[in-house]
């Protein structure tokens, strides 16, 4: 006997719950259908059909769902499966576990492959709390026991009916439903804050850095140059992987995974003095580090401002600003021109991911005066802190959640309880 299970509580499957809560498997609760397998014709305008696409967010997302004829139609949604207000679609293979609800203003919709409906057996569930116990660890950790030792990513329709569910009574359903939903709300709101955010930086970035709009105060020309006679290149190397006590030291050892911090100070590896003398190759303060060879690449431009004396690896170029550039802003220019960049990868046709120090050292720059350019720089760092808060709060409110989830769908919190005593 669990002699931790406090006085109105009990043990299930899903853990210590309250004694008035149900637990039992899905099927006891919901129905669960699996998909009409059929390859169904498209068309360009007819029924959307929802597949694992269409179920990655609260609800289901039919805007690029493909389209199907009235004869596929009906065949989809044969035997009880077209989706009604109320249901959940639930993806069951790739993306397996991801569920959205079918809402009152859906159009009429087919499911599609690869996904499969759950519906209400009694009026007396709700559907947002169920939503909810999908997206916790009690269905998450099943549904990956599921999958233990697959290749692939997929759990049966079977399997699905059998998962354990903690199903307290209606009113406490739509309580933790509620609550949740706010916390959903507030996470929403700051995520389109932040990209929101990243947008006007990125449009203003586009525009101070190359001179289409001015702050208040500034006028003149810019001075057209390259980056070649701005900049002194500086190639990195690594140390012996073979002797130990290169590896030992306090002086940070940057590599590509380091170069996603704007300013870099520090590294998960650290190397000596000697390994420096050795071979690798030091940073000063002010330079730009730049990612010149990898993968990465293809997809993207990795640059940070090196703000405490660092090594660098061989797939990375130190670039070192001369008198007229002021080092922040020279590392923002990068950032900014990163399209630019991109297309001098893909334009050398190679696979590997290379950025030629010829091509770099020839890329055009438009320089302001000293003063513009730390006028610049500081507006723009300005709007990156804002964004870092922003995404602070954000991590924030997703741990919030996380942590309201496992004391909510456990019983541990009892928000019908609170309501009662707040009216008393």
């Amino acid at each position: 006997m669990n002699t931790d299970v406090k006085p109105g509580y009990k043990q299930t499957e899903v853990g210590i719950i309250p004694e008035d809560w149900e637990c039992g498997e899905l099927s006891q609760f919901w129905n669960v259908t699996d998909c009409k397998h059929v390859t169904a014709e498209f068309i360009s305008n007819g029924y959307p059909v929802a597949s694992i696409r269409e179920v990655q967010s609260r609800f289901v997302d039919l805007s690029a769902a493909n389209q199907t004829t009235q004869r596929f139609f009906a065949l989809l949604c044969d035997g009880g499966r077209k989706p009604r207000p109320g249901d959940i679609l639930l993806s069951r293979n790739a993306t397996v576990g991801e569920v959205a609800q079918v809402a009152e203003w859906h159009p009429p919709f087919a499911m599609g492959q690869d996904v499969c409906l759950m519906r209400k057996k009694v009026e007396d569930l709700s559907t947002d709390y169920l939503q909810s116990v999908f997206r916790s660890r009690i269905i998450v950790t099943q549904l990956a026991d599921f999958m233990v030792g697959s290749t692939f990513k997929r759990v049966n329709v079977e399997q699905v009916k059998n998962l354990i569910v903690p199903m307290p009574p209606k009113a406490e359903q739509e309580a933790i439903a509620g609550a949740l939903g706010d916390a959903d709300a507030l996470i929403e709101s700051l995520e389109q804050l932040v990209a929101k955010k990243r947008q006007i930086k990125h449009g203003a970035m586009q525009e101070l850095l190359t001179g289409q709009r001015r702050l208040p105060g500034f006028s003149g020309e810019w001075e057209s140059t390259t980056l070649g006679e701005l900049t002194t290149f500086l190639s990195g190397g690594t140390p012996s992987r073979s002797n130990e006590d290169y590896w030992t030291g306090d002086i940070p050892w940057i590599s590509a995974t380091s170069l996603r911090c704007f300013e870099i100070c520090r590294s998960d590896s650290n190397v000596t003095r000697d390994a420096v003398v050795a071979g690798s190759k030091m940073a000063p303060v002010g330079s730009s580090l730049m990612l010149v060879r990898g993968s990465a690449l293809h997809n993207e431009i990795l640059c940070g401002l090196v703000t405490h004396p660092v090594c660098f690896n061989q797939d990375v170029k130190a670039l070192v600003p001369g008198p007229q550039l002021v080092p922040r802003f020279l590392t923002l220019f990068i950032k900014g021109s990163a399209e630019a960049f991109l297309k001098l990868v893909s334009s050398a046709g190679n696979t590997a991911g290379v950025l030629d120090t010829k091509l770099l050292k020839a890329f055009a720059i438009k320089l302001p005066n000293h003063e513009e350019q730390s006028a610049i720089a500081a507006v723009l760092t300005d709007m990156d802190a804002e964004i870092t808060a922003l995404e602070s709060k954000l991590a924030k409110a997703r741990q919030v959640k996380q942590g309201m989830m496992q004391v909510l769908l456990t019983g541990r919190i009892r928000l019908v309880e609170s309501l009662l005593e707040e009216q008393q």
